[in-house]
């Protein structure tokens, strides 16, 4: 009976998967015991972040805005087709440049295939450029010649009445948002 019991719990010893090898744990390699790898963070849009964080990807998207976008992509500097010193200070000009380098990462990597960067021309660089250069873009009240540098942002509508009105009543107090409406 005792042998039995044995022989069963070797069948079982043997039956169960391995313990893991940890060898090569230090190597965090797949399939040899390591560490999984870590996924890489998900980005997020740059008007999202906030201080430090915000900054370093305003750097990092500015390395790349001057090192590789503009001696590529920044043609003459027209009415046309106007451009800002200050780039960095349009808001929206940030965003769409922050999703075009985005995008741009995305379609270098392999994984993207050989018609990658024809995706990123087609499908991304060429409208981002018509909206931020367009002459009544948001670069429009800023250099429209390079030998007059210019930089002016505009103003932006107003909040909408909805938005106005539930200010004011929060500016009013508890009391006035009591009162009945005519």
């Amino acid at each position: 009976m005792e042998k039995s019991k044995e022989q069963a719990r070797q069948l079982d010893h043997l039956a169960s998967a391995p313990a893991p090898d940890r060898s090569f744990a230090a190597f965090g390699m797949p399939g040899f015991g390591g560490l999984p790898s870590a996924a890489p963070p998900e980005p997020r849009p740059i008007l999202e972040l906030d201080g430090e964080e915000r900054e370093d990807e305003l750097d990092a998207l500015s390395d790349w805005v001057d090192d590789f976008f503009l001696p590529v992509y920044g043609a003459e500097v027209t009415t046309a087709a106007p451009w800002c010193l200050q780039w960095q200070e349009h808001d929206e000009v940030v965003a769409w440049l922050h999703a075009l380098w985005l995008a741009y990462q995305q379609h270098k990597e392999p994984d993207a295939g050989p018609a990658g960067m024809l995706v990123w021309h087609r499908d991304f660089l060429t409208h981002t450029v018509a909206a931020i250069r367009a002459p009544g873009g948001p670069l429009s009240a800023c250099m429209t010649s390079p030998d007059r540098p210019e930089h002016r942002l505009l103003p932006g509508p107003p909040p909408s009445v909805r938005t106005e009105k539930a200010n004011t009543a929060e500016a009013d107090g508890p009391a006035a948002s009591d009162e009945p409406t005519a």
